[in-house]
């Protein structure tokens, strides 16, 4: 299943990323039904733009993550702790190309993303880019391995009003290192980024009755394959969209 965009116009890469590429930013997201999604994308702004390369408007992405041993990165996230951080490749695999992201906490609760260009060869070893990883955390006395894997198809949206993004996933799958997987089956997963504190898309969203969720696609994730992790954040969550 995929959503309708056909009713706006087009935006380059180029362009989304000089306008909006916000690596710092206030995050908010939700996570509805396709076909309610559906019913937000036909209320969206008729000046809303949506990213195209090359007559494609969904594209597939492909993110590993990365953490200790003992797993600060998810305890860190379930408890809700200052300092978060989380250490992941992104590739686009339509276009192969692969970056390493590390996301820290803003000072006054936003997101910081750092990336660097990565070899796609190396999605799965943070070995190559470990200077990159500390010199953002400070610390290198992090033991970091593969740990989860996520897979999904995004749609990105562009509002010129704030110059804000709005993105939606659908088919979001989780593989942990043992082979296990899960699909969110069914619903899409919708972030708003934004430089200011509401965008006009977060007003469409709560107009049509959505409210923001607790989701991190990597905790939320390792949570569902792993019982005997803590899941409190996303039990909620996890009950009312059950993987499967």
């Amino acid at each position: 299943m995929t959503v309708t965009t056909a009713h706006l116009d087009p935006v380059s890469l180029a362009e989304l990323t000089e306008k909006a590429a916000l690596q710092t930013r206030t995050d908010r997201k939700y996570v509805l039904p396709i076909a309610a999604a559906g019913e937000v994308l036909a209320r969206l702004d008729p000046a809303t733009r949506v990213l195209e390369i090359d007559g494609e408007r969904t594209f597939r992405y492909r993110s590993v993550y990365f953490d200790t041993p003992d797993l600060v990165s998810f305890r860190l996230t379930a408890y809700r702790r200052r300092r978060r951080f989380k250490v992941r490749t992104r590739t686009y695999l339509d276009s192969a190309l692969c970056w390493l992201e590390v996301k820290t906490e803003g000072h006054r609760g936003g997101t910081v993303k750092d990336r660097l260009p990565y070899d796609s060869g190396h999605h799965d070893d943070v070995g190559p880019g470990r200077w990159f990883v500390d010199d953002i955390l400070g610390d290198d006395r992090f033991v970091l391995r593969p740990t989860l894997t996520t897979h999904y198809r995004r749609t990105t949206f562009h509002q010129p009003a704030d110059d804000s993004r709005m993105t939606v996933d659908i088919g979001l799958t989780w593989t942990d290192v043992d082979g296990r997987e899960l699909l969110l089956p069914g619903v899409a997963v919708i972030e708003t980024k934004t430089a200011s504190s509401v965008s006009p898309n977060d007003r469409l969203l709560w107009a049509c009755g959505h409210r923001p969720v607790g989701i991190s696609k990597y905790a939320t994730g390792l949570a569902a394959l792993r019982p005997d992790l803590p899941d409190v954040p996303w039990r909620r969550l996890l009950r009312r969209h059950p993987p499967r």
